[in-house]
């Protein structure tokens, strides 16, 4: 055998594990129905960098990973719409079209190139009802998944999506199902993300010509005050009993003390010392990839 040499298997194994890894540190985009169309939502603080955007009049597109693989992946299937749309006909472009060009390319990459694409892709198209709706979602190697419903990608994805299954049922209002989706995204004891780390968007059915809506600004604020759960009303502690010490206090000595006066009076207390305080705890100053 030469010197180096790693089977085809071994090989594979290899580039599926190193796409996998990629795609894990990014965070986690949700793409669900809702009673008017699909929502897309995606903890995002970058005010450029996109991970949904606009691909046709019904057609969406969501990714995580590295941001210049996917947005060659986003700017090629808007050519392709462009070009199939004027050439033939609006409706000949469909989700399900963009979904098989993103595969061909995404398995000829990862079988043909040293490196494969460290990203997966959410292709949605809306309907005009909701059983007409399509969710597809792509991963690194080709492979297409016709969801149902919902997707997770990337980031803690199972967990994710076991979370949003939870909270998920047919026929959600855009409130309910924002709060579906960010329920699934923050984690358990968690703090959900403010509206200006979030970026939020829906494919409308109701909305004429172009479907696609990002919600920002007010709107989306507002929207997210009315899925914020309130907060706990703190319970009232029991007081302690009389007779017993507050914690942390000098307790009294047993017996007579020799300094203490005629009436008995208690000696002259010293300052109290307590225990070292350490930090709260650390603080997490790194940014999470796309």
């Amino acid at each position: 055998m030469p010197f180096g040499y790693a089977s085809p298997e071994q090989i594979m194994r290899d580039r599926a594990e190193y796409a996998r890894k990629g795609i894990a540190r990014g965070r986690s985009v949700v793409v669900m129905q809702y009673v008017d169309g699909i929502l897309f939502v995606a903890p995002n603080p970058s005010k450029a960098l996109h991970k949904i955007s606009e691909i046709y009049d019904r057609i969406g597109f969501a990714a995580v990973g590295r941001y210049n693989e996917f947005e060659s992946l986003r700017l090629a299937g808007i050519r392709y719409a462009d070009i199939n749309g004027y050439t033939y006909n609006r409706n000949d472009v469909t989700g399900r079209g963009l979904a098989n060009l993103y595969a061909s390319q995404l398995g000829m990459i990862f079988t043909d190139s040293i490196k494969s694409l460290e990203v997966e892709v959410v292709v949605a198209e809306v309907g005009d009802s909701a059983a007409t709706d399509q969710i597809y979602r792509l991963t690194f190697d080709g492979s297409v998944f016709d969801e149902q419903g919902m997707s997770v990608i990337g980031g803690a994805s199972e967990a994710v999506a076991q979370r949003l299954k939870d909270a998920y049922r047919e026929g959600l209002s855009l409130g309910d199902a924002i709060g579906a989706a960010l329920t699934a995204l923050t984690e358990p004891g968690g703090e959900r993300p403010a509206a200006g780390q979030l970026e939020v968007a829906v494919l409308d059915r109701n909305r004429d010509g172009r479907k696609f809506l990002r919600l920002a600004g007010p709107r989306l604020e507002r929207l997210l005050a009315e899925t914020t759960p309130a907060a706990p009303e703190p319970s009232a502690e029991p007081e302690p009993p009389a007779d017993e010490a507050a914690p942390g206090s000098p307790s009294e000595p047993s017996g007579p003390s020799p300094s203490a006066g005629p009436l008995g009076a208690p000696p002259d207390s010293s300052p109290e010392t307590g225990p070292p305080t350490g930090p709260d705890g650390e603080i997490d100053t790194g940014e999470s990839p796309l």
